[in-house]
């Protein structure tokens, strides 16, 4: 039986600067069966329409219990995956099962993809998250594998400068959220495992307990800068509301206060994530998502 990647999933990596992504993609059902084979797990189907950086396919233990199979490119970091989710181990995330492999594919507990935070009125959505959240707040593994805020913003930051050329029209944002991080980066107060890229959408409802994170890009740093990717979700319904900016920072302000976190340090945050994301998203044409979220970064 042959398992396709989704298009989701090719159109996404199409996106992307081909560092192997295409090669990938062409291996990706052979990968598949390696993996199943080495777990000695049976694949149902690929689940759809599935994410933009990895392939999920449901599966049976030897035992009949359900679980998926998930892989993803080397550079959307699958081991750097795999250390976050086994220092958690299973506390607020998904729990891996295959802690032993390191093949670049991770056998996961499996949840209810039709079912996350996001499902929930905006208020309950933002409490079980954020308490979610809070759970993956660890100190960060030994021998760790992953990026640090620092390093991972300054690679984002030259993207972003090289975006203005193309775009001179978001100098003035780009110049702010760069300006931001500097400040941030200079005195950083905590060094913690973050999620990486933590939203309502990552948050599925489980057996074990109700609500676990999914899809971590891991990256050691202060809970600031993980909360930062959570107050602009639901961007769309932001941007459609005569009201966004003042619910923006009452979202600010509350995220902030609920979980101990500096309330200038998440606003800057904030900034700098959502320019980097709004310049990435007009670089590869999403022109709507681009705009939106500039339009948001300008109310910070």
């Amino acid at each position: 039986m042959a398992f396709e990647p989704p298009q989701r999933l090719v159109n996404a990596l199409g996106e992307v600067r081909d560092d192997g992504a295409t090669a990938w993609l062409g291996r990706v059902e052979a990968l598949l069966a390696e993996a199943a084979a080495r777990r000695e797990v049976t694949v149902e189907r690929v689940h759809l329409p599935g994410g933009r950086s990895s392939m999920v396919a449901q599966v049976r233990t030897a035992d009949g219990s359900p679980a998926v199979l998930k892989l993803a490119p080397e550079r959307f970091r699958p081991e750097a995956e795999r250390a976050a989710l086994t220092q958690w181990d299973g506390f607020g995330a998904v729990r891996l099962l295959d802690p032993g492999f390191t093949d670049g594919a991770l056998l996961l507990e499996r949840l209810h993809p039709e079912v996350s935070v996001r499902t929930l009125p905006e208020a309950k959505a933002l409490l079980e998250a954020a308490g979610t959240l809070r759970r993956l707040w660890t100190e960060p593994p030994a021998g760790r594998n992953c990026e640090t805020v620092p390093e991972r913003t300054g690679r984002q930051a030259t993207a972003m400068q090289a975006g203005v050329a193309a775009f001179p029209e978001v100098a003035p944002l780009v110049e702010a959220a760069l300006e931001a991080r500097a400040g941030l980066v200079e005195e950083p107060p905590e060094v913690r495992l973050l999620h990486g890229t933590f939203r309502q959408s990552k948050v599925l409802s489980g057996e074990r307990m109700p609500w676990l994170a999914i899809g971590p890009d891991p990256v050691v740093g202060e809970r600031a800068f993980d909360l930062a990717r959570l107050v602009r979700d639901r961007v769309e319904d932001l941007i459609g509301s005569p009201s966004g900016p003042a619910i923006t920072r009452r979202r600010v302000k509350r995220l902030a206060e609920s979980l101990d976190v500096d309330q200038e340090r998440l606003r800057g945050w904030t900034l700098f994530r959502a320019v980097e994301s709004g310049v990435r998203a007009l670089r590869v044409g999403r022109e709507r998502d681009g705009e939106n979220l500039l339009e948001f970064a300008g109310w910070l």
